[in-house]
């Protein structure tokens, strides 16, 4: 006996809706809750004055904003040395793309506390990157790198970089070599061939890694509290320290809610243009 396809899916919705859906459902109740204390919910106590005390409150509309641009720096540089590294991964053959790929997925398989505590030593005034600052007489005293946003960026998109990297390999994998063959036969140089050739193709893949990327970035509080410190507050620090240090549940809930509306809105932003890239691309 066949069984129908909607069926098969009920599994994975029931538990899509367990640990997905009714946490948020929770979460956004939990917002509208007059008061500091997390009671049990009740229309009475329904408020929006938590969502409003965060839009009143300039400095936290200036981290939200720095959060969100945090994301699109890291993002852009993970795409500016993603790109070529996916290239390059997608046209080697055998060892060397395993060796190469193991390399581009190590950040993966490292602990996230490890990682960042790595960067610690190499990002301080007298680790690695000062070092080697000073030999090549770049500078002659160590530059602050630790406790900025530079060294925020930096750590992100080396943490992040896989997750740009492997959509776009995947794209380029499949890309078929005549084209660039073609492309030359008929005069096209490599960085025409690039333009009106690989990127269009590789769209879709660039797309996807863009979004993984930013949506892991805004979100890394481990790696945003340990390198940019207490003078860099970005949300999910702001949310903790509402949560755990006021202890003030309803209003942790309500920026977590605004700070996941506005990831998603700008998401949905890019997916958007990039569905009208492609479109232009194939006309």
């Amino acid at each position: 006996m066949r069984i129908p396809e909607s069926r098969l899916a009920l599994p994975l919705t029931a538990l899509f809706a367990a640990c997905f859906v009714a946490p948020l459902v929770v979460l956004l109740a939990l917002s509208l809750q007059a008061g500091t204390e997390a009671q049990g919910f009740s229309p009475a106590r329904l408020s929006f004055a938590h969502y409003r005390d965060f839009f009143a409150d300039g400095f936290n509309v200036r981290v939200l904003a720095q959060t969100l641009l945090l994301g699109l720096k890291v993002t852009a540089v993970c795409l500016l040395f993603g790109f070529p590294l996916a290239w390059v991964a997608a046209r080697l053959r055998g060892a060397w793309q395993s060796a190469l790929m193991f390399l581009i997925i190590l950040p993966i398989l490292t602990s996230v506390v490890v990682r960042t505590f790595s960067w610690i030593v190499i990002l301080g005034r007298q680790g690695i990157v000062n070092h080697l600052l000073q030999w090549l007489g770049l500078v002659d005293d160590p530059v602050n790198l630790l406790f900025t946003e530079t060294g925020v960026v930096i750590v992100l998109a080396q943490v992040q970089i896989p997750l740009m990297v492997l959509p776009i390999m995947t794209v380029l994998s499949r890309l078929d070599p005549n084209l660039l063959d073609a492309s030359r036969a008929l005069g096209a140089g490599p960085w025409r061939a690039l333009r009106r050739i690989v990127l269009p193709l590789a769209a879709p893949g660039i797309l996807a890694g863009c979004i993984l990327t930013y949506a892991a970035s805004v979100t890394a509080f481990v790696t945003q509290t340990l390198i940019g410190g207490a003078r860099l507050v970005y949300m999910p620090l702001r949310i903790y320290q509402e949560a755990m240090g006021a202890n003030d549940w309803p209003y942790a809930a309500a920026i977590a809610i605004i700070f996941m509306v506005a990831v998603l809105a700008l998401i949905a932003m890019a997916g958007q243009a990039g569905r009208l890239l492609g479109r232009r691309a194939h006309a």
